[in-house]
């Protein structure tokens, strides 16, 4: 859609904007699963730091409604008004990887200071949007109000993805669904055995191993980012389909 009204967006806010809409899976990827990006401790004597193409930032944490230090910080906020969170190492990373060499200009260190860097990607491309001149009738502000919903729809994806990954199976429930299935198990044998007889074992068995696999299935689905969903493998596909096939794509326009 940015491509269709670049008459008026321009073209270098528009590939500002593709370069910003490349990082955000990225970006959102790490916000989630922090341990997958490849941060480097500034005191590492083992990594020799380029400072010129090195950039400094704290690494995201990813919180979940079961981590009780964190449940007691924000208990203590409410309650005294202070703040005593524990600050964090100053980390590095390669500029010149992805999603850091997608950012353009100033927006790169901008963005490493943020807290939430797939939100600031969205704040930072409506902003781009907002700017932009009515050029009647082609394009008003129904045009921009319509591209800034767009925006408006990733930033909501945001919080979606971040309810699944933070909200789990509460662990009282967990353990009285594994409770619950054991026993059951434990007396299923006394139950076959009359009509079964020798067959009972290998029966019990295989129904223990069919349940027991569908209840770890459910433990792992429980938050698909955790490993299920080859994450790395759509980031890559938003990429190539934003910046890498741009030329190809421009002909629509044509």
């Amino acid at each position: 859609m940015v491509k269709l009204y670049e008459f008026a967006i321009g073209t270098s806010k528009c590939r500002r904007i593709n370069k910003l809409l490349a990082s955000f899976p990225y970006l959102l990827r790490h916000r989630i699963r922090p341990s997958l990006m490849q941060l480097r401790r500034i005191d590492d004597p083992s990594v020799v730091r380029d400072p010129e193409n090195s950039l400094l930032l704290y690494p995201d944490v990813s919180i979940r409604d079961t981590d009780p230090d964190v449940a007691a910080l924000a208990y203590d906020e409410e309650e005294t008004g202070s703040s005593r969170r524990k600050s964090r190492e100053l980390c590095w990373v390669d500029k010149r990887t992805l999603p850091w060499k997608l950012l353009p200009g100033k927006a790169l260190e901008l963005c490493a200071r943020a807290q939430n860097r797939p939100l600031w990607v969205c704040d930072r491309m409506a902003k781009e949007l907002a700017v932009v001149d009515d050029i009647s009738p082609k394009f008003t502000n129904r045009e921009r109000m319509t591209l800034i919903g767009y925006v408006d729809k990733l930033s909501r994806s945001i919080g979606a993805c971040e309810r699944i990954h933070q909200t789990v199976v509460p662990l009282n429930y967990a353990r009285h669904a594994l409770r619950s299935l054991t026993v059951w198990l434990w007396t299923l044998p006394f139950a076959l055995v009359k009509d079964l007889g020798l067959l009972t074992g290998p029966v019990v068995a295989i129904v223990s191993w069919i349940l027991y696999g569908v209840y770890e299935i459910g433990t792992r689905i429980e938050d698909p980012f955790q490993g299920t969903l080859r994450l790395s493998i759509y980031c890559d596909a938003i990429r190539r389909d934003v910046l890498a096939d741009a030329i190809v794509r421009d002909t629509a326009f044509e």
